[in-house]
């Protein structure tokens, strides 16, 4: 695998280096109409040849390294304000900064151009099948190993996904002033500075996509990506929570027209805050949103969301329910559980916190959890998600214990909505589900475990 990695480089002096550079071998910065303009972005991107075994074995190793050369040597002219390394023995690492964010797809979409020419190996032409994953982060940071894992994240799910895929890295919160961050919240709520992920949930036994969950966004102009364990809170304090949510579900509604003419009726949970179980006037606007557009929509809420305001927020939630939303309870065993208001919440769906099941095949505890969990809700009527299944293992142990649904990197990523229609299209969640088909050994695990 031959990866193109954009990263600070400290030490030795790269091989192929842009001539403007300053002493830590970043580039000095980017040119625009009137000068050098101070860099806002970093970017790391990894470039990977997806034909890369079937080039060793034609070539050899000594061929091959030549043809790593020769990519270095066409990236260093085409980017020259960007620092290239090859690394032994199919490595190349570049890194570039830029004053705007935006012409990452623009390099993302001139390599894949640039690679596609055909190179001269040993006297015969040869083309690499380049696969593109890509990290980006504002500057200064401080984190150059979480930039290199979110590239590597982005590479492995472009190899999945066979199309470009660019994660963003979310700015520090001891970095981030709330006050200000309040108040360009509600303007990226006014002019629409806020975009919306998906992320598909597969039912089990029945092997296919049963709905899917939104997950809101926010990429800041000055911040880049806030996280929303960030920005969530700064909402509630604000009281911009309401608005935000609203907008939300306006977006998820327009997105679910389109799946449904793409012929994908699905429904589409969106996340709820508990502040506004008890705020009459958002759950007036929210029924007459979903009633008016028709649309399929679940509402996930915290277990704990009901705590603030019991009474007000079981009726709302039954005004929910008795429209046609469905109610699935997020992130169970995260904070206190209460069995007492757990039985009360009119839910059809319990989603087991991933806390549990990324360790479900390495500990002794959780998988005991888990099963127990899956019985109790089962008890209680209610169908089970798994959330943060990353492993075939994992999977196969919870389709074992009874788990109904399961929600993970394994199935993919949250990914925009062009792309979650293709992998609806192309049937995306089937490899996956067919590597983690349970084993006799499987079960016996989960037998001695339950």
């Amino acid at each position: 695998m031959i990866a193109i990695t954009f990263e600070v480089v400290n030490d030795t002096p790269p091989r192929i280096a842009a001539s403007a550079a300053e002493p830590n071998g970043l580039p000095t910065g980017a040119m625009a109409a009137g000068g050098v303009v101070d860099p806002q972005w970093q970017f790391l991107i990894l470039l990977a040849v997806g034909n890369f075994t079937i080039l060793r074995r034609r070539f050899g190793r000594v061929h091959f390294a030549a043809l790593v050369e020769m990519v270095a040597a066409r990236l260093a002219a085409a980017f020259p304000d960007g620092v290239i390394r090859p690394t032994a023995p199919a490595q190349i690492e570049i890194m570039m900064l830029a004053p705007v964010r935006d012409v990452l797809e623009e390099h993302l979409a001139a390599m894949s151009a640039l690679l596609s020419e055909p190179f001269e190996v040993a006297g015969e032409r040869c083309r690499i099948e380049p696969v593109l994953g890509a990290a980006v982060t504002t500057v200064p940071h401080d984190d150059d190993i979480r930039l290199l894992e979110n590239a590597e994240q982005a590479l492995a799910d472009a190899h999945i996904e066979s199309r470009p895929v660019v994660r963003e890295m979310a700015a520090r919160a001891d970095r981030l002033d709330r006050i200000a961050l309040a108040r360009d919240l509600s303007q990226a709520v006014e002019h629409d500075g806020l975009y919306v992920e998906y992320q598909p949930k597969v039912h089990v036994r029945q092997q296919r996509i049963c709905s899917i969950e939104a997950l809101l966004r926010w990429r800041h102009p000055t911040y880049g990506m806030i996280s929303p364990m960030e920005f969530i809170p700064v909402a509630e304090e604000s009281r911009t929570i309401a608005a935000l949510t609203l907008w939300t579900l306006r977006r998820v509604i327009a997105d679910q027209r389109c799946l449904k003419c793409a012929g994908h009726d699905l429904r589409v949970y969106v996340n709820i805050s508990g502040m506004l179980l008890s705020d009459q006037n958002f759950v007036r606007e929210a029924c007459a949103l979903v009633t008016d557009s028709g649309a399929s929509i679940g509402f996930e809420i915290t277990e704990t969301s009901v705590i603030r305001d019991p009474d007000s927020a079981m009726a709302n939630l039954q005004v929910f329910v008795d429209i046609g939303i469905t109610i699935a309870i997020d992130d169970y065993g995260a904070g206190l559980s209460s069995l007492s208001y757990l039985k009360q919440l009119p839910a059809c769906e319990l989603k087991i916190d991933k806390l549990f099941i990324t360790q479900l095949t390495s500990s002794n505890r959780d998988p005991l959890i888990v099963r127990s969990t899956i019985d109790l809700a089962h008890a209680l009527e209610m169908e089970v998600v798994a959330e943060g299944v990353e492993t075939p293992a994992a999977l196969a142990l919870l389709s074992v214990m009874g788990c109904d649904m399961v929600q993970g990197y394994l199935i993919s990523r949250p990914i925009g909505l062009d792309a979650l229609t293709h992998f609806l299209a192309e049937q995306g969640h089937e490899a996956a589900v067919a590597l983690s088909r349970p084993t006799p050994f499987a079960r016996l695990v989960a037998n001695a475990r339950g």
